[in-house]
């Protein structure tokens, strides 16, 4: 198993070293700065920060020494002439399907890096990047320097190519609430998967769209979204304007991928040609935000169970984490050593990791849980971190 966690937390990163059987944090790095994602490259070990300065912007940080020292990386920045139409926050009555009249154009800047990951190991310098407003950037030369991927940010889904005047195509991406902090509500990347098999296959999950499949590196994207459903639309199964929380895949098993949203826990065992609801309310297994995936069994999944859309916080008082060994067909919900009065927590979307047989998961209200035997048994690992935002293992 790992000996370091990572925690990207609303007042800095938190590093969790594993000595003697016990973990132990470090003291705090980038003290006071939200730090909405952290992650080490698995290649180099070197260990990446996305930094949510309210004054500065968004920045990334690095270090090249498991921690102890950290340095500014070269900014992610939209090149001249990037533009996207603008989207509002709907109204109770919103209908995604209904005609609109003529559309408000902006200037793209980077709102919030809201994912890393990190290419194959053929592809020694390649990242990825996530942000609001829905722009997937790439690097291949260790974060030097960033390209937007411009078939993706021009897909006809979202308008057409801007870059060369108005919209072709009706805009069909709709905004997220995390964006509306920074004054706007659009659309933002935050899960990136990479086919272990084939580093030119590369889903990504956007709220809110649904997600996007390239098996070309890129040079071109296709909406896979079958099957999904919005029970709180006129239309539950409108192509686009789907809002998965967090969508991963099994790297043993890259044809089975699985999401949270807000309809429900969704599998796919066909590289998400299709998608399957497999929600259990009853066995605490519907409405979150993350999910984590057996690294050799497609059909073994991990969900973090909250009350709903307008009760974000755990179901009747008590946390539990609900598990699947059959690609949904049937749940545990797992709860021995988890507290189970007066528990108000919530985990985010980027908040729950799995390394081997062990998980950990950390909530807004700076509760940490780790689990070492698949979730059958949890221990608190601190109750007084800031509010968390990412957890992953080093």
């Amino acid at each position: 198993m790992s000996n370091l966690i990572l925690l990207g937390t609303r007042k800095g990163i938190v590093i969790l070293d594993r000595k003697d059987s016990s973990w132990h944090p470090r003291p705090i790095e980038h003290a006071g700065v939200p730090v909405c994602y952290a992650a080490r490259d698995p290649r180099d070990a070197t260990l990446w920060a996305s930094l949510d300065h309210g004054h500065w912007g968004p920045k990334l940080s690095r270090s090249r020494d498991a921690g102890t020292t950290w340095e500014n990386a070269p900014a992610i920045k939209y090149p001249e002439g990037a533009r996207y139409i603008v989207k509002v926050l709907p109204t109770p009555d919103f209908d995604p399907d209904a005609p609109t009249g003529q559309p408000e154009y902006a200037g793209a800047t980077v709102y919030k890096i809201w994912n890393i990951a990190f290419g194959s190991d053929a592809q020694p310098g390649r990242l990825y990047a996530g942000t609001i407003p829905g722009g997937l950037f790439v690097s291949d030369d260790g974060g030097e320097s960033w390209e937007l991927n411009r078939p993706l940010w021009n897909h006809e889904s979202r308008g057409g190519d801007l870059f060369r005047g108005d919209a072709t195509s009706e805009n069909r991406w709709q905004g997220t609430p995390a964006s509306i902090d920074y004054g706007v509500f659009e659309p933002g990347i935050h899960s990136i998967v990479i086919d272990p098999r084939d580093a030119d296959h590369i889903h990504v999950a956007v709220s809110t769209a649904g997600v996007l499949e390239t098996t070309d590196g890129g040079k071109s994207w296709t909406g896979r979204n079958q099957g999904m459903l919005m029970d709180y639309s006129p239309n539950p199964k409108a192509e686009w304007g789907h809002d998965p929380h967090f969508v991963a895949g099994c790297p043993g098993e890259p044809d089975h991928l699985w999401q949270q949203n807000h309809c429900g826990v969704f599998y796919s065992n066909d590289g998400a040609q299709n998608w399957r609801a497999v929600s259990k309310p009853e066995a605490d297994a519907r409405f979150g935000f993350p999910v984590a995936v057996d690294a050799n069994d497609g059909r073994t999944a991990w969900v973090i169970p909250a009350k709903g859309d307008f009760e974000r916080m755990a179901i009747g008082g008590g946390l539990a984490v609900a598990r699947t060994t059959d690609g949904g067909q049937s749940w545990q919900s797992l709860r021995n050593g988890l507290p189970q009065e007066h528990a108000y927590d919530i985990v985010l979307r980027h908040a729950l990791d799995i390394a081997g047989d062990t998980l950990c998961f950390g909530s807004t209200t700076g509760n940490v849980y780790l689990s070492e035997d698949r979730g059958e048994n949890w221990q608190c690992l601190g109750n007084h971190f800031p509010p968390i935002y990412s957890v992953r293992f080093g």
